[in-house]
């Protein structure tokens, strides 16, 4: 069972893996944040500024947050992003 305190510790690793490519998010005027994080360890995430509209959100995605977060939050179960651009 997921406790309060897990939640906790699991949004600031989901949110310091995110912080690794905020800079490249940034320089192009953009930026994502963190909606919720469900029970059964599912992350909604949602793009702001020229990422929400930009057409390569998608490979944004796949090759950036969602391998960093991945990568240092092993235990998060799916991603989801909720304004994701597909071309």
């Amino acid at each position: 069972m997921t406790t309060v305190t897990d939640i906790d510790d699991i949004l600031r690793r989901v949110d310091e893996a995110l912080n690794g490519i905020r800079p490249y998010l940034e320089a192009d005027g953009g930026n994502i944040r963190v909606l919720e994080l469900s029970k059964d360890l599912k992350v909604r995430l949602e793009f702001v500024g020229n990422c929400g509209t930009c057409p390569m959100s998608s490979m944004t995605f796949k090759a950036g947050v969602e391998e960093a977060i991945r990568k240092s939050v092993p235990e998060i179960q799916g991603i989801e992003v909720v304004n994701l651009m597909v071309v």
